[in-house]
């Protein structure tokens, strides 16, 4: 089990390799094998994992650059292992439900390629290989919107490249600069989190670091006011396009708040809690607005993820067991939910060409099947109790409300919101009479797309009811790193904070 991580995160490299030289007729099936053998090895870290060790696991050091600390450093924790198999998972059900036909090889192969750089993210602990593998997940997914996009995808493609590779940049000079402040204080370099984790910044270094950081990170997510990327991105990307970014790409930008800003920056985080929580608000009320006034089905699931991921920061920011811990299960869940509506909406699509809300009506005669696994996945999105959603939002909010009962409501109430226009356009898309002739000789759900969709309704379900598999090394986890968190705080203000929030969970300095 010693390389099993490095094994984890280079098979697909190489699977993508060997995948140049498979015939073009059975790409497919090759790419869901290969896929299927990296979930496979993911669910194999998780049944050797420790769940009661809070700390690193599987650690894996290969020196790279040692004179100045670049090392090859990867490891698993309970934040980190379900993201990872979630990603293997649902890039493996994107490939199950794939009906895209154009430079089909070359596709497969790309997504082979990003999914190497997403498990790497997750994984990585050293800074600079982190940011490799941060950047490198740009390239895959500027393609596969510029080849395989709409008749906006260049624009598209650039719009998204552009604005996360600027904040990443960003957040490189934070990076270099941390590193250069562990050589100050130490006499050696490195770019291990674990050894920074060890650095007691001064507040004004905190706050400044924090926000080289937050540039990264929020363009990712996206934070409002820096989401009108996104509704571009997947409005012009092909269906498994649209289904990784939402499930996975999207969870980089909150898990680096997670990973990096939190147990580096304690102090600084605590000082930007309501700033974060206002600008959550602001995207959970302002996109779900957007998003109820949108007329593409596409359109609408895409303003709803940026609502969703405000939902996420928010239990971020709550700076307790509760708070954090329900946004990383919102983080999985909100990966399975939205790859899953955006999976049924390129369904219609491929069936009728359009996305247009009032192309539609009366669907649930002629698709049964699709409308009910439509309608579960809906509920799931918008926090219906005993699905997957439900969890996680609670979870976080029940967190914030130790920060601010206030601002707790006020989220509370406009998640509304979602409930609203979700259910309007499952209203007028599938309720009423089929007035258009076009509809009335649609196909239902065929046993390919069964294959793909039926395995997420199962999970939507099965860790509404029972997420103690995920909750409780996630927890383990959650409350080492805010051990850390108290141990590194420099104010005094900030500790007691801390130590407040985590009053009624245990955990005390």
């Amino acid at each position: 089990m010693d390389y099993i991580l490095s094994i984890l995160i280079f098979f697909p490299l190489l699977a993508a390799l060997v995948g140049f030289l498979v015939k073009d007729d059975s790409i497919k099936a090759y790419g869901i094998l290969a896929t299927a053998l990296e979930f496979i090895i993911s669910i194999i870290v998780w049944i050797n994992f420790d769940v009661s060790n809070p700390n690193m696991q599987f650690l894996q050091q290969v020196l790279v650059i040692p004179t100045y600390g670049i090392n090859y450093v990867v490891g698993v924790d309970g934040i980190s292992l379900f993201l990872v198999i979630m990603t293997t998972f649902m890039t493996m059900i994107s490939l199950v439900a794939l009906s895209e036909k154009k430079a089909l090889k070359n596709l497969i192969i790309t997504v082979l390629f990003l999914e190497m750089t997403m498990v790497g993210v997750f994984l990585a602990l050293d800074a600079i290989i982190f940011y490799l593998f941060w950047e490198l997940s740009l390239v895959p997914m500027l393609y596969i919107i510029g080849a395989w996009g709409g008749k906006l995808r260049i624009y598209a493609a650039i719009k998204f490249f552009l604005y996360t590779f600027l904040g990443s940049l960003v957040m490189l000079i934070g990076m270099l600069y941390l590193g250069y402040i562990y050589y100050q204080t130490t006499g050696n370099w490195s770019f291990n989190l674990l050894d920074w984790n060890m650095l007691l910044l001064p507040f004004d270094m905190q706050l400044m670091l924090f926000l080289a950081f937050f540039a990264g990170f929020a363009i990712k997510v996206p934070m409002f006011p820096f989401h009108t990327w996104l509704p571009y991105a997947h409005g012009q990307a092909p269906t498994i396009g649209s289904v990784i970014l939402a499930a996975v790409l999207l969870k980089m930008g909150t898990y680096g708040f997670v990973r990096f800003s939190l147990p580096l920056f304690p102090d600084a985080s605590v000082y930007m809690i309501i700033p974060m929580a206002i600008l959550a608000l602001i995207a959970i009320v302002y996109t779900a607005m957007v998003a109820f006034a949108q007329e593409d089905m596409k359109q609408v699931i895409a303003y709803s993820s940026v609502s969703h991921m405000g939902v996420i920061i928010l239990g971020i920011f709550a700076l307790n067991v509760e708070g954090i811990s329900g946004a990383i299960f919102l983080m999985i869940s909100h990966g399975i939910v939205s790859g899953a509506l955006f999976m049924l909406v390129g369904v219609i699509y491929e069936r009728r060409h359009t996305k247009q809300i009032n192309e539609f009506g009366g669907l649930a005669q002629v698709m049964p099947k699709y409308a009910t696994i439509f309608a579960i996945m809906l509920m799931a999105s918008i926090g219906l109790p005993l699905t997957i959603g439900f969890v996680g939002e609670f979870l976080s909010l029940l967190g914030f409300f130790k920060v601010s009962p206030f601002l707790t409501i006020i989220a509370g109430l406009t998640i509304i919101l979602g409930a609203i226009y979700m259910l309007v356009m499952y209203k007028k898309s599938f309720f009423g009479e089929l007035t258009k002739d076009e509809n009335k000789k649609l196909l239902d759900l065929n046993k390919k797309e069964l294959s793909a969709l039926i395995p997420l309704v199962a999970l939507v379900i099965i860790l509404g009811v029972y997420p103690k598999p995920i909750l409780e090394p996630v927890n383990n986890s959650v409350s080492k790193m805010i051990e850390v968190m108290n141990a590194k705080t420099v104010t005094k203000e900030a500790q007691a904070k801390i130590i407040d929030l985590n009053s009624i969970s245990g955990v005390e300095k």
